[in-house]
């Protein structure tokens, strides 16, 4: 019967502290969000003051008598219409605040992210955080951990060192000395965290991590009696596998009293607490520098192969020394010097199928993936040759290959320095992945981390995306996460990369698309209302293409699947602004053609067209011009599609739900021409004016054509302005 004490429950115990930290939300905005509000903010601001000035300008105008329309005449005007007037113009600069204000990009953002989520669960990929989507597409750094997602996390003791000497056959007990046979199945069976199930059929299921399964299953076919084991002897102490010290041990008291204490862990270090190995004969013999360099050399040879290598120790004890009462059985520390070695072994978890193939993508991508194991250094090497993160051995050198130790010991400015320089690190702690997350995220980098164990919760936590795996991931680690990879795989990691890089594309489409919008419909009125002291497009005018623009716009631009151009791009980070160098020319390209077009059509329509200049001619004409807007916007969306392809047209059948929009679109705003009139203050136009209204529309194809031949500097207009904006001694301050 055992007696236990309760010190701690809920958020007092290490657990609940744990949950307690990773569940505090730090508020951090993702680098698209402060894009966004930069975007969103200018936008606001320009559209504001652009309808002040059309408000002043129209009033003055009107005031003054300068109106084409209903011009205001002192001493004739009544005053119930001179506040008709008034309200008709304030109607307009508030519509022109409408229109240019941005609010339909959260809807786009919003669009994009959950129609991204639900088509990345078909990619293995379950999505905790919608924002996590965009910042996947935005990174430029992946930290992997090896077993499980860079490997397919099935091992197998392959090779083992007994005796002293290499045993080509490990699974044959025949070859070892019955000492050796008894401490080894004494060790695997009693010293782990799994177990070993016989059924009454004589089937045995095995369960514990991988590394306990494989060690596990190795002591089976070596004759291992697992309950029996168990039932025979007293455990007096158990020192869990520690991922600081990288080894566990236990002690035990046998049935003749002997006690006996088992270490196992990482061979580097077991070995280096050992003074003694076991012979072939099953004695003890002192541990040289001949055998010691020899050990070494074996696990040099075996790491180097790709395999993980696992020592087995153990040390007698005086059973008089061990402490009798339960507190301070509970308090004592297992000797770990002086052991004895009994085994070396080395296991082997093949690299998954496709993952050198997703890691190349990454680097042809701009992403560099960068392996975080708690493996032996030379053993962390030869897996990332494998998988291509090491191009080369000549690669394999510090800082590109380093321990944690070493990283940890580095202080913070040089881990800011050697992080970024960092492709592999071995025998890493928890703590050194948190630490090398850090580093690269104020280096500047936009970070991913992949993680399954408890440990892992605060990188995971830290990082700018988080990725726990479904399979073998912790609770903790879940929770800590923003994307749980249903299959463990690196290659749905690369997947989730792609889906990220088409949402922040889809939102740049959008963007295109709708400042395009934007600054035509201002500039447009701001000319016409200087000028004329009236607008072309009224407010209910202004207001449906407002719909056109965010509504129904974000939902055909926002649901365009990824293509495999995306992942030719390199990575947006942290500093590229989100309006592009090549948005801006399209932008432009588009807005001068359509301003001009309707603007010449505003002031020479009468003339072009052959009309007069009566109440229904002039209907006409700004019939035509609100028209042809509409139009050309519809014919835009298609080069909005594709800002940096010439063919706009690629992929176009799949996307249903595009085709479907233009479609509705259309068919409204035939609706609108010839049955709305009344509302839209707009009056039915022949085929002929459709026809001119369907051609301007459609000149907006080879003109995009065309401006993509413009070049485009690679330095940033943001950067200009802000150049410029140092050099104004208005702006320094």
């Amino acid at each position: 019967m055992y007696d236990f004490q309760v010190t701690g429950v809920g958020i007092n115990t290490e657990w609940g502290l744990l949950m307690a930290s990773i569940s505090e939300d730090n508020g951090e905005e993702t680098p698209l969000q402060v894009r966004l509000n930069g975007v969103a903010t200018f936008v606001g601001i320009v559209g504001l003051v652009v309808a002040l000035f059309v408000l002043v300008v129209l009033l003055v105008r009107y005031f003054t008598g300068h109106s084409r329309l209903n011009p205001y005449v002192k001493g004739k005007t009544k005053i119930g219409d001179a506040i008709d007037g008034v309200i008709k113009i304030i109607t307009v600069a508030v519509t022109i605040v409408v229109v240019a204000v941005p609010e339909g990009l959260p809807l786009a953002v919003t669009l994009t992210l959950a129609y991204s989520m639900k088509k990345m669960m078909v990619d293995k990929a379950l999505v905790r955080r919608l924002s996590a989507c965009e910042t996947m597409g935005s990174a430029t750094t992946i930290c992997s951990d090896k077993t499980g997602t860079l490997t397919l996390n099935k091992m197998t003791v392959t090779e083992a060192y007994i005796g002293g000497k290499k045993n080509d056959s490990p699974d044959n007990s025949s070859l070892l000395s019955a000492t050796a046979h008894s401490l080894i199945k004494e060790s695997v069976a009693l010293n782990t965290t799994g177990s070993v199930f016989t059924s009454e059929s004589g089937e045995v299921e095995i369960s514990g991590s991988p590394t306990e399964k494989a060690i596990l299953s190795w002591g089976v076919k070596l004759g291992m009696k697992f309950e029996e084991l168990k039932a025979q002897c007293k455990i007096l102490h158990v020192f869990p596998f520690n991922s600081e010290k990288k080894r566990g041990g236990i002690a035990l008291q046998l049935p003749d009293s002997q006690v006996h204490i088992h270490w196992k862990g990482a061979a580097e270090i077991v070995l280096a607490s050992c003074t003694e190995y076991l012979d072939a004969d099953g004695s003890c013999k002192k541990l040289d520098e001949s055998m010691v360099k020899y050990f070494k050399d074996a696990i040099s040879e075996m790491a180097a192969n790709s395999l993980r290598c696992v020592a087995f120790a153990y040390r007698l004890y005086d059973i008089q020394s061990v402490p009798k009462d339960e507190d301070s059985l509970a308090e004592w520390s297992v000797p770990e010097d002086e052991l004895v070695l009994l085994a070396i072994t080395g296991l082997k978890d093949p690299c998954r199928p496709g993952v050198r193939e997703a890691v190349e993508l990454c680097t042809k991508a701009g992403v560099k993936v960068r392996m975080v194991t708690g493996d032996n250094i030379q053993t962390a090497k030869a897996i990332a040759l494998e998988c291509g993160i090491l191009s080369s051995d000549a690669d394999a050198t510090e800082p590109t290959l380093i321990e944690g130790k070493r990283f940890r010991e580095l202080s913070e400015s040089e881990r800011e320095e050697v992080a970024g320089k960092i492709s592999v690190m071995g025998r890493s702690s928890p703590n050194d992945k948190l630490l090398l997350v850090k580093a690269l995220k104020k280096r500047g980098h936009v970070v991913a981390v992949t993680g399954d164990g408890t440990n892992d919760a605060p990188a995971l936590k830290e990082a700018d995306i988080g990725l726990a795996m479904g399979i073998q991931g912790t609770e903790v680690a879940k929770e800590s996460s923003d994307i749980i990879i249903l299959d463990d795989n690196f290659a749905s990691v690369v997947k989730v990369v792609r889906w990220g890089r088409s949402v922040y594309a889809n939102i740049q489409k959008f963007i295109q698309f709708q400042l395009t919008v934007n600054v035509a419909a201002l500039i447009i009125n701001v000319v016409a209302a200087v000028s004329s002291g009236e607008v072309p497009l009224n407010a209910v005018q202004l207001l449906w293409v407002n719909l056109i623009m965010d509504t129904l716009g974000a939902l055909a631009l926002a649901t365009e699947p990824p293509t495999d151009h995306l992942m030719d791009r390199t990575p947006v980070g942290r500093k590229e602004p989100l309006i592009t160098n090549i948005m801006w020319r399209n932008l432009l390209v588009q807005a001068f053609y359509q301003v001009t077009v309707l603007l010449v059509l505003y002031y020479k329509g009468e003339k072009i067209l052959h009309l007069s200049k009566n109440e229904h001619d002039i209907k006409v004409k700004n019939t035509l011009i609100f028209n042809a807007f509409v139009l050309a916007q519809l014919f835009n969306e298609f080069n909005a599609r594709k800002p940096d392809e010439f063919n706009v047209f690629g992929g176009i059948t799949k996307n249903r739900l595009f085709m479907g929009i233009i479609a509705i679109t259309l068919i409204l705003q035939v609706i609108i021409i010839f049955f709305l009139g009344s509302f839209t203050d707009t009056t039915p136009l022949t085929w002929q004016l459709w026809l001119l209204s369907f051609g301007i529309g459609v000149l907006s194809w080879p003109l995009a054509v065309l401006g993509k031949f413009i070049p485009v500097p690679e330095t940033p207009l943001s950067q200009y302005f802000s150049r410029l904006f140092r050099k104004c001694p208005c702006c320094k301050s």
